[in-house]
Formats: structure tokens, sequence, C-alpha cells
């Protein structure tokens, strides 16, 4: 098993209730797949684009929704420019069944939304280096079916908090590419986000060319056809 950064090696753990991170989950080629992926789901139209708030912000991290369109606050079937939203991928339904699989076990009963997932919709996140992203909710969809991160790329610092503020307790993990977090149960709704990312922690061997950090979120939104 890869280690972490001293040499010791990388384990499972269960951060907060309901919250499972599994490191180095996605093999190399894997990994590989995804990043080649990512670069054509990134493509106009309805590619990656920034997304401005409604204070008038605009977001350092850009991003590409697929199967449903995400904006600040709700979904769409059609993109920021006036394309339909890419279709969800198969490989990535196939992916986060397994993973909230592979996170609960035979503890899948106990939670929310674990037995049966159907998830249909992902936001694709590229992180550029100075990239974060605040402490949020993800409570757009309709159902509280468990939310599937996928890290690819450089490290990052990401915050796990609580259910009812921003504010503490939370707790930071690392999270390299390749690594598997699923946030489900007491933790489905808690808040999280990315303090910082970490440049050239990437593994430049299998992922050419990528600058910063991939994110990919798997969710079963509940809206239907």
């Amino acid at each position: 098993m890869p280690g972490d950064r001293s040499g010791r090696a990388r384990v499972r753990t269960e951060p907060a209730p309901g919250a499972v991170l599994l490191p180095d989950w996605l093999d190399r080629a894997a990994q590989r797949r995804l990043v080649a992926a990512c670069r054509e789901w990134a493509l106009p139209p309805a590619g990656l684009h920034s997304v401005r708030m409604p204070t008038g912000g605009v977001m350092s991290v850009r991003m590409v929704s697929l199967g449903w369109h995400w904006y600040p606050y709700g979904y769409a079937r059609v993109a920021e420019d006036g394309a339909p939203v890419k279709p969800f991928p198969p490989l990535l339904g196939e992916l986060a069944r397994r993973a909230v699989a592979d996170a609960y076990g035979e503890h899948a009963g106990g939670i929310a939304g674990a037995v049966g997932y159907e998830p249909d919709t992902a936001i694709v996140n590229h992180y550029p280096h100075g990239a974060t992203m605040g402490l949020h909710q993800d409570r757009d969809e309709r159902v509280d079916a468990p939310v599937v991160s996928l890290s690819l790329g450089d490290d990052c610092v990401f915050r796990l908090g609580n259910t009812e503020t921003r504010t503490r307790p939370w707790t930071d993990l690392e999270l390299r590419s390749g690594d598997l977090l699923v946030f489900g149960g007491p933790s489905r709704f808690a808040y999280h986000g990315v303090v910082r990312t970490l440049p050239g922690t990437a593994d430049r061997a299998f992922e050419p060319g990528l600058v910063g950090r991939l994110n990919i979120t798997v969710r079963q939104s509940g809206l239907g056809a």
C-alpha cells in the first residue's frame, strides 16, 4: 500500500460519522483514464467555466457539470453557454456505486440512500494553483444520498466541518491523487471546503500536463428525468 510523505502506510479512516476516507482507492491506470476524460468533458460546448456567485464574486475554481448543470443554487439542463449539459457518464456511475459499497460495506443499510445508490450528476472542479473553496453545504439535491468525491493531481487540505455552522469543530484532511472520500448519513450536510492546494505534489509521471488539482464529486440529484 502506498505510504504518506513519511513512508507510513495510509489507511482507511472515518473522520466523522458517515464520512469515510479511502486513500489510494484509484490506481494509476484509473487516474490516467479519469484525467483524460476530464479533459474531454472540459471542452466546449457546455465545458469548463467560471462561476459567478449571487453576491457578484467569481469562484477561483472552474467547473464543468455532467448530467445536470449546477448553478448557485440549483440544477438545470442547460449550461452557462446555453448548450445542453453533457450526459452523465456511465464510467462515473459505476465508480460511484462501487465507492459507496466500498465505503460502507455491511453498514450501508444505516446510511440514507446508500442502498440502491443511483447517481445521476457530477461536478468536475479544477483548482489552479492558489484556488480554494469556502465552506459550504451540498443542499441542492432533493435526496440525501451520499456524495462521492474523487481527487486527482495535486494534494489539498480539505476541511470537513459540522452540519450546523461554518465554524469549529472541523477536521482537516490531506487528500492526495487517487483518494476517495464519501460522506453521507450524519455527515451528508456537513460544511466542507478546500483550504489550500499543495502545488507540485502530483505525480507527473502518470498525469502529464495536469496543473493543479481536479476533484470529481458525484451525487444523486433526486430530480428524475
